[in-house]
């Protein structure tokens, strides 16, 4: 192996993330990521050397697409199972961004212990979205901690948030839009005030099946509802919304 080599195993592919030349190893036996992690990427709020926590972070992706909204960015991503947090560590090898991207193994029940108090200014979550007890358990364990609550909770996630955060600092999640009364009273427990939220519809005339919402600690009520975002057209191809989002547009 020659110096900076990063090596491919025969069950994963290196997929093109269509911005800045990005590259991002995937595993289609464990789990690829969706358009939900696309979505919250363009719709947090990045500035300029802010300091990003990514929890829950799976393939690394959201880190990779981060790293290009904003100059000097330090971003960290939080997974819990170690084979999953190699693969996304290889991909940040892969891409030449150690020096601004590192993936961290961790439980995020454990944040106290795992991060100082404070130490983010903007945290990022694509968490899994179903309660045990709702759908179906997948047979395969990264599957099932994918989407369903067996390892942390909406609860856990927003909790290690308000730790991470300093009063100002912002909180971005996408979630399941049946789910969003508890997001709203979760977040407004751990003292994370909604501030911004946008449905997400498959196309229109459908019910809205993803929501994003941005969160500032310890900030006054005032939450504003942006325009509803719309993935497909009539005809299955992505609306021309979405493609800008691929084309490194923001929401």
């Amino acid at each position: 192996m020659t110096p900076g080599e990063v090596i491919i195993s025969a069950n994963e592919r290196i997929d093109d993330l269509e911005r800045a030349g990005l590259r991002l190893i995937q595993c289609p036996a464990s789990f690829c990521f969706s358009i939900d992690a696309v979505l919250l990427s363009h719709f947090a709020t990045a500035h300029n050397y802010d300091r990003v926590m990514d929890l829950c972070t799976g393939t690394g992706v959201i880190p990779l697409l981060l790293s290009t909204r904003a100059k000097g960015l330090r971003l960290v991503g939080l997974e819990l199972n170690r084979e999953v947090a190699e693969r996304a560590a290889r991909s940040v090898r892969l891409n030449k961004l150690e020096a601004s991207i590192a993936i961290e193994c961790g439980d995020v029940r454990n944040f106290k212990s795992l991060f100082p108090h404070n130490s983010f200014n903007v945290v990022v979550a694509n968490p899994p979205y179903l309660p045990v007890g709702q759908g179906n358990l997948s047979a395969v364990d990264v599957q099932r901690m994918a989407r369903h609550e067996v390892t942390a909770t909406l609860r856990d996630v927003v909790a290690a948030a308000q730790w991470l955060l300093p009063t100002g600092g912002r909180f971005a999640m996408v979630h399941r839009s049946h789910r969003l009364t508890d997001i709203l009273v979760v977040l407004r427990e751990h003292r994370l005030e909604p501030k911004r939220m946008r449905m997400v519809h498959a196309a229109a005339g459908k019910e809205a099946n993803i929501v994003l919402v941005e969160a500032v600690k310890d900030a006054k009520p005032d939450l504003v509802s942006g325009p509803p975002i719309f993935v497909h057209n009539a005809d299955g191809t992505y609306t021309a919304e979405i493609r800008r989002l691929y084309a490194g547009g923001d929401l």
